[in-house]
């Protein structure tokens, strides 16, 4: 989609590059999660209790137990899949908070299908600066990438 990312990062040179480290290290888990391999993704992500998951296959989840058994039951929807790329929107950072704005491209097996699909998914993950590093505290997953109508936001 060539989107430009707005980087403002007014933090020092080790807290960028501790971020960035971070945005990599979760890409490279996503590869095993969508092969169905929930468990790279678990260390990256806070153990408090204010830490939450918003996937695309239910309700937002609060709490460590909740977001790992939520991982869990994502990541057995996806078999076989690959990363094909990551297109970053925008990241901000101040030396406690991060987030990144990113579509997520995958080829996978989705559910039980036998077949390869392209999934794209639009993501945002805030990063906190805890004591054992930046861990994630929240992320958002959901396959909304094109513009939409108004009354898709309407149950049916």
């Amino acid at each position: 989609m060539g989107y430009v990312a707005a980087v403002a990062t007014p933090v020092d040179p080790a807290t960028s590059v501790a971020i960035d480290a971070i945005v990599e290290e979760s890409h490279r888990a996503l590869d095993a999660f969508f092969k169905g391999d929930a468990n790279p993704v678990k260390p990256l992500f806070s153990r408090r209790d204010d830490v939450t998951l918003a996937n695309p296959f239910g309700p937002p989840r609060r709490g460590w137990a909740e977001v790992e058994e939520t991982m869990e039951a994502a990541a057995a929807n996806y078999r076989d899949g690959a990363v094909v790329g990551f297109e970053e929107v925008s990241r901000y950072a101040t030396p406690e908070l991060a987030y990144v704005v990113e579509v997520e491209h995958y080829q996978v097996k989705v559910g039980g299908s036998d077949e390869v699909t392209p999934v794209s998914l639009r993501c945002t993950t805030i990063l906190r600066r805890e004591s054992d590093g930046w861990k994630i505290v929240h992320r958002h997953a959901d396959p909304i990438t094109a513009a939409r109508p108004a009354e898709s936001v309407i149950p049916t």
